[in-house]
């Protein structure tokens, strides 16, 4: 009875490591794996995100600038991802029309979406793994727009609240300005989450379903 149980774990084992193994093959794109490629998909990545940033500058805390650097981190993997968070952030940031961020507020953004770039690829890894996420099928499925609406939602939330910090430690110099100060800016903090929470759930899937097979 011992050896049927420990046969039936074996072939159970097997029979996982095998998916995992065909879920890599077929994520795996020769595109990606061509260095001078990948570079010029980070151009390509950071170049759009600047340039969607750009466009609209002009909407108060409407942006998909956010959704790209995600994006590419979910495509490119975490290294690559952070240096397209890095990057145009950096040019956004700095050359912002609006002004330049100061050096504080100009390290928060590059380290926030730094991390928006690994947490895309993250969430590529954590997927990648859940049978109800697939490239053979529609990626519109419930789950997927789930973790992708709750994932938009933390990612500007932490942003707007963290930024915030920032701002009153920089312009204030005392965390009892923080709430008044939060406050007035809520009308533009709710634009700011549901317009990228609705952009992770209808805009995202539909990106990363026509990159990936661009790419393989």
């Amino acid at each position: 009875m011992e050896n049927v149980k420990t046969q039936s774990i074996k072939e159970t084992k097997e029979s996982v490591e095998n998916v995992d193994l065909e879920r890599e093959k077929e994520n795996r794109s020769v595109w990606l794996e061509k260095e001078s490629f990948r570079i010029a998909l980070i151009s390509t990545f950071t170049a759009l995100g600047i340039v969607l940033g750009y466009l609209l500058a002009y909407l108060p805390n409407i942006e998909l600038f956010t959704l790209t650097i995600f994006l590419s981190g979910f495509t490119l993997g975490r290294r690559d991802g952070m240096i397209v968070g890095f990057l145009s952030s950096l040019i956004f940031c700095f050359f912002n029309p609006l002004g330049a961020s100061p050096l504080p507020l100009l390290a928060f953004q590059l380290t926030h979406y730094s991390l928006t770039g690994l947490l895309g690829a993250l969430t590529n890894d954590f997927l990648n793994k859940r049978s109800f996420f697939s490239f053979d099928e529609d990626l519109y499925n419930f789950p997927v727009m789930v973790i992708f609406g709750i994932l938009g939602a933390i990612i500007t939330t932490s942003f707007q609240v963290f930024s915030s910090l920032v701002n009153v430690f920089t312009f204030y110099d005392s965390i009892e300005e923080f709430l008044p100060y939060f406050i007035i800016g809520i009308p533009f903090t709710i634009t700011h989450i549901i317009g990228n929470t609705l952009g992770f759930i209808f805009i995202l899937p539909g990106l990363i379903y026509l990159v990936h097979n661009m790419l393989h």
